[in-house]
């Protein structure tokens, strides 16, 4: 069982809260992308190494982060 995290990617702002409060530090602003709102939004670079405590979502002041937990890995 594992953890998985999802971001509304065009909702994002890329305030960078959620990176502060991850204590895996796996959630980085794509620099590669660009999103509607010509933000950089956040993603998780290492999805295998989420714990799911949710921190992040929490923080997140736009409500763009969901997180599930305990998920069928494929």
């Amino acid at each position: 069982m594992a953890s998985r995290v999802t971001f509304s990617q065009d909702r994002c702002k890329g305030c960078g809260l959620c990176i502060t409060v991850c204590p895996k530090h796996i959630i980085f602003l794509d620099k590669t992308k660009t999103n509607k709102r010509g933000y950089h939004p956040a993603t998780v670079v290492e999805m295998a190494a989420c714990i799911g405590c949710a921190n992040c979502a929490r923080m997140c002041p736009d409500s763009v982060i969901m997180v599930e937990r305990n998920i069928e890995e494929d």
